[in-house]
């Protein structure tokens, strides 16, 4: 994945600390795709539905639904 530069506010920084030492992560980088990847999850979550099937689905005949 290519790296991508920002600049911080101190808030953010703060906020990016709190979650690395929460979730036992090594540095700022780490706690900043763990919170892309958590809102890429909920944001799936919200468009698929709860407990939704990812991949297509076939029925006892062997079709697609």
């Amino acid at each position: 994945m290519p790296d991508i530069e920002m600049e911080l506010s101190e808030e953010e920084r703060q906020l990016l600390e709190t979650i690395r030492l929460q979730q036992g992560l090594e540095t700022l980088e780490q706690a900043a795709e763990w919170l892309v990847k958590q809102r890429l999850r909920s944001a799936s979550l919200r468009l698929t539905g709860r407990n939704r099937a990812l991949y297509p689905i076939r029925n006892p005949q062997g079709e697609n639904r």
